[in-house]
């Protein structure tokens, strides 16, 4: 028999037997029960599903981060040439490799490397895909995202001044060289600071400091979340709210303005929205002769801002 071989291997030495000698430990039962259901495809960390989506959130996040911190790009040589004139504050100029040189690309590139900045040569096809009709002339400048200021500083800075607080706050103005226009303004009249709306309002882009011509390095731009509720609290800390538009009530002569006050300028097609309106303690409009309705924004923000400046004077 089997058992009585003499042959090497057919009976097992003693103490050596395999596995567990008395019980299973319970190996067997935790073996049977359920894992439970299993996860989606998208949450199991090695499958395909769940690193496609693992990718895609990357770049919904950085398409999001470019949106709001992308540093933006002046094109074409007048362009630049007027920013760099104005001090815009730029991070770096580009020039395309090869390009041919004129009056205005030679005093560009003069101006940058006078003020430090830095030039970088780089193909024209780089150049070309910063555009979408490839109108860059062979040169562009890269501008930082503006440092907007909170509606909170942007009083506190003006009730710190010796002058009564003199802040403009613009409702649907869209055009940012109305806003460039209006900063300018607000710095030769004496004003301390521009407020805009986080939603559908013009922003301070390369064309609205262009416009502004230097101005906006000077005076602060404060963006409000709800520009409604911000004009509340600032009427609550002894500013008089008063609204510009073409249907005002009250025309500029009239208007006293040596005290603290906000004024809020409307866009010349919309004028002020029903909400900002209703919050205003008065609603000024400028008396014009002949056919003229109504004036440029900026422009009437302007005119009012000159008569504000006379009274104070």
């Amino acid at each position: 028999m089997a058992g009585n071989s003499k042959r090497k291997g057919a009976v097992r030495k003693p103490g050596t037997k395999k596995g567990p000698t008395v019980g299973s430990g319970g190996q067997r039962r935790r073996g049977l029960e359920g894992r439970g259901a299993t996860p989606p495809a998208h949450l199991r960390e090695y499958h395909p599903a769940a690193k496609a989506a693992k990718r895609a959130a990357k770049q919904r996040a950085y398409r999001t981060a470019k949106r709001t911190d992308e540093n933006e790009t002046v094109l074409g040589r007048n362009p630049v040439l007027e920013c760099l004139r104005a001090g815009i504050p730029a991070t770096a100029l580009y020039v395309a490799l090869g390009a041919e040189a004129d009056e205005r690309f030679t005093e560009s590139v003069t101006r940058a490397a006078d003020s430090g900045l830095p030039i970088l040569e780089v193909p024209r096809s780089d150049l070309d895909k910063m555009t979408t009709n490839g109108l860059h002339q062979g040169i562009a400048l890269q501008v930082p995202p503006y440092d907007y200021a909170h509606p909170d500083d942007l009083l506190a800075a003006a009730r710190a001044d010796v002058a009564p607080a003199l802040l403009v706050a613009l409702d649907n103005i869209s055009d940012p060289r109305n806003l460039g226009a209006i900063v300018r303004s607000v710095a030769a009249f004496g004003g301390h600071g521009v407020l805009i709306p986080q939603r559908r309002s013009a922003s301070v882009t390369a064309v609205a400091w262009r416009t502004s011509a230097g101005a906006a390095a000077r005076i602060p731009v404060g963006r409000a979340p709800n520009l409604t509720q911000t004009l509340k609290g600032w009427a609550g800390r002894g500013l008089q709210v008063v609204g510009l538009d073409a249907g005002g009530d009250t025309v500029v002569d009239e208007l006293d303005g040596t005290g603290p006050m906000v004024l809020v300028v409307g866009s010349e097609g919309k004028g002020l929205s029903r909400l900002v309106r209703q919050n205003c303690d008065a609603i000024v409009s400028i008396p014009m002769a002949g056919p003229t309705e109504s004036l440029n924004a900026s422009v009437a923000a302007g005119v009012v801002l000159a008569e504000i400046a006379r009274q104070r004077r």
